[in-house]
């Protein structure tokens, strides 16, 4: 009887250690998935959108110029659409860093002008992104400076 309450006890003291060694491997294991860094350089892919107004009464627009932020990497997929959501017929070139939207039929004048980066790499945090606008108008090789747009990283 004595021998069969030495095993008892004995089974008793010993479980409670392999269990709470147990549950010490796994939380370690569960330690080291949890200090895996976090990438520093995410990036996403975001749609970026201009509107522009074309004043009345002033000559057509024949490129717009647009200086793209060193913050960003904006693709090829580029539209430029006219107040109704209708396709602009346009060619687009990129130069470093400037992208330039030739209106080949040159009568964009008197509307608004919605312009889609449709895939930009934009980091997940830091500053914003600042684009800057100039155009040239029809019979003129002059940089007409039209303003920014920034937008904020989330």
């Amino acid at each position: 009887m004595n021998k069969i309450l030495i095993y008892t006890i004995m089974m008793f003291a010993f479980t409670p250690t392999a269990f709470i060694s147990f549950g010490h491997a796994n939380a370690k294991e569960t330690h080291i998935n949890n200090n895996l860094p976090y990438p520093t350089n995410s990036w996403r892919l975001v749609k970026h959108t201009f509107r522009l107004n074309i004043p009345q009464n002033k000559n057509a627009l024949s490129q717009l110029i647009i200086e793209t932020p060193s913050t960003v990497a904006v693709s090829n997929d580029i539209d430029a659409l006219d107040v109704n959501g209708q396709k602009i017929d346009t060619n687009i070139s990129v130069n470093g860093r400037q992208i330039i939207i030739e209106f080949p039929k040159k009568v964009i004048s008197n509307t608004k002008l919605l312009v889609n980066f449709n895939k930009v790499q934009q980091p997940v945090t830091g500053t914003a992104s600042v684009y800057r606008f100039s155009a040239k108008v029809v019979g003129s090789e002059v940089e007409i400076p039209l303003g920014v747009a920034q937008f904020p990283t989330f």
